[in-house]
């Protein structure tokens, strides 16, 4: 009988394909969210060392995420395996982001080819958390794809490996880590010392995904239209250049595969940050860069799928 980590697995993200996030939907990473606002005041009342309290409220969470989509399966089975199994599939297809990723960066490129500056800025403020307010059309199109080669790893290579390691609660516990590392994961005060376990346990989580997604991207460049051999260089030269020990790989190797330069200057709350660059100025950055960065990403996300259902399936003994 075929594996059910598999069947949801295939099951989710077709439905992720398909569907994307819509709205209206309640989603578990909304709830993560408002876990995390109500235990962080609570756990820096109960433990004065910041450290120490940043470590129980990341630990905590991340077990509790993880454990309760393991026990919410397990209830549903004892009705009835298909319930338990139709919970799974949802948890799968909530745990991906390829469409909704896909939908939001394909925004910002309709409104740059609607020659909408501000609508654009707009969009893109929807999925970065640089300042947009100011920025030109190449810095638009650069903020896109930066996002959609750190997401493609973080929103669907690493949600894809944890699942087929280790099933739905596996997928979810990663969730939890990539949330609270975006909440509070940040080198500055407030959470310069109680988020540092947060950040640290996102960089062992992403080490393994990050890797893979260079061969996955290499592949993905080739289906997609991209440079595969200029991907795979880029990536391996560039990859390590980033503040971030994995954002960095699937960055550098999107900037091989489009033949563009990532990185420079980004501000955020009128603060100017500086990123190495990543990637030789082949190709200017120009709106067309935006779908053929979502075609890459698409076919990375499905090779990556492929390649991790195999896998288990192999290791499950089919």
């Amino acid at each position: 009988m075929p594996d059910a980590v598999v069947i949801a697995l295939i099951a989710g993200a077709a439905l992720d394909l398909i569907v994307g996030d819509p709205p209206w939907l309640p989603h578990p990473v909304r709830l993560i969210g408002r876990l995390a606002l109500w235990g962080e005041p609570r756990c820096r009342a109960l433990l004065r060392n910041e450290y120490l309290a940043g470590a129980v409220f990341a630990l905590g969470l991340v077990a509790l995420s993880g454990g309760a989509v393991a026990l919410f399966i397990w209830g549903l089975g004892q009705i009835h395996p298909v319930v338990a199994g139709i919970a799974m599939v949802y948890f799968m297809y909530a745990g991906l982001a390829m469409r909704d990723l896909a939908r939001e960066a394909r925004a910002v490129w309709q409104a740059l080819q609607s020659d909408n500056l501000a609508m654009a800025r707009q969009r893109l403020s929807r999925i970065v958390g640089r300042d947009t307010e100011q920025l030109e059309t190449p810095e638009i199109v650069r903020g896109a794809v930066e996002t959609v080669a750190e997401s493609a790893v973080d929103g669907v290579l690493a949600p894809l490996f944890f699942a087929a390691l280790g099933g739905a609660p596996l997928l979810w516990a990663y969730k939890a880590i990539n949330t609270l590392d975006s909440m509070v994961g940040h080198r500055e005060e407030p959470y310069t010392r109680f988020g540092w376990m947060a950040a640290r346990m996102d960089d062992v989580a992403n080490f393994i995904p990050a890797r893979l997604a260079l061969l996955f991207f290499v592949t993905g460049a080739l289906v997609g239209g991209g440079q595969a051999g200029r991907c795979w260089r880029i990536g391996r030269r560039d990859g390590q250049k980033h503040p971030s020990p994995n954002a960095g790989i699937s960055e550098a190797a999107m900037a091989g595969a489009l033949g563009v330069r990532l990185g420079g200057k980004n501000t955020y709350d009128g603060v100017e940050n500086i990123r190495p660059y990543v990637g030789d100025p082949v190709q200017s950055l120009v709106p067309a860069c935006i779908p053929q960065a979502i075609r890459i990403m698409y076919a990375t996300s499905i090779l990556a799928l492929l390649v991790f259902v195999a896998a288990r399936w192999w290791v499950m003994g089919g």
